[in-house]
């Protein structure tokens, strides 16, 4: 799952007359937090109407309309926070995802390379580049992205997934294995991680008996791709 950066904020529920910048902001967030998306965005076009050039409320307004599956008018919003405050990283990244969902994954790596350049310090960021390069089939890159990910989060099991693919991406399958068991371990409902588990066991080593075990494991969770190599290889 994607992550949104916005500004994370307390928020006052009683305007004067006339609110401020600040107080649209805070009402804006409170409606983010509570997942009241389309109230958040009205919030938000009141403080543009005041200050077209707000960098955080045409953030916020773009991670909302993205929320909403908005995506291509998120797009514009976040190039507009970015011309109003390049130096911060949020909207790029945001922008990055937004390309990402699209598909676009070229343009999101840019994205994303930018807004490393701003903050290497959001991990963040380098999970979704990652993934990113791994849709590009770039795996050595990609991989790069999930260690530098599993080096501040050693427990992060979907980053153990994805490195596990760019490492058999790149016909690394002892790697790749010890990736994908280190992955099942954390989060033991992964069906596609236990899937490719047992594919690379058969097919790399041999391991019938194990492969067999963790498709099955596979096919219990959901997979049903993995009934075909059951049938197929697993069954007498």
């Amino acid at each position: 799952m994607n992550k949104l950066w916005i500004l994370g904020l307390l928020c006052v529920s009683l305007f004067a007359c006339s609110p401020s910048e600040e107080e649209l902001l805070k009402a804006g967030i409170e409606k983010m937090d509570a997942q009241a998306w389309p109230e958040a965005v009205t919030y938000f076009d009141q403080l543009l109407e005041k200050n077209p050039s707000n960098a955080t409320a045409l953030n916020a307004k773009g991670v909302a309309l993205f929320q909403q599956g908005k995506v291509e008018e998120a797009i514009p919003v976040f190039n507009a926070a970015i011309t109003a405050d390049s130096a911060s990283y949020k909207p790029w990244f945001n922008r990055g995802n937004a390309k990402m969902e699209l598909e676009k994954y070229k343009e999101a790596l840019a994205d994303f390379n930018m807004a490393s350049a701003l903050d290497a310090s959001q991990t963040d960021i380098f999970f979704n580049r990652g993934t990113a390069l791994l849709n590009m089939e770039e795996y050595e890159d990609a991989l790069l992205d999930f260690q530098t990910v599993l080096q501040a989060n050693p427990n992060q099991a979907e980053a153990h997934f994805r490195k596990a693919k760019a490492e058999l991406g790149m016909n690394d399958p002892m790697h790749g294995m010890e990736s994908l068991t280190n992955a099942v371990n954390l989060d033991p409902k992964n069906a596609e991680a236990y899937y490719l588990l047992g594919v690379t066991r058969m097919s790399a080593l041999g391991q019938k008996n194990e492969g067999c075990a963790d498709l099955k494991m596979a096919l219990s969770l959901g997979y049903a791709e993995a009934e075909t190599w059951i049938k197929d290889f697993c069954e007498e």
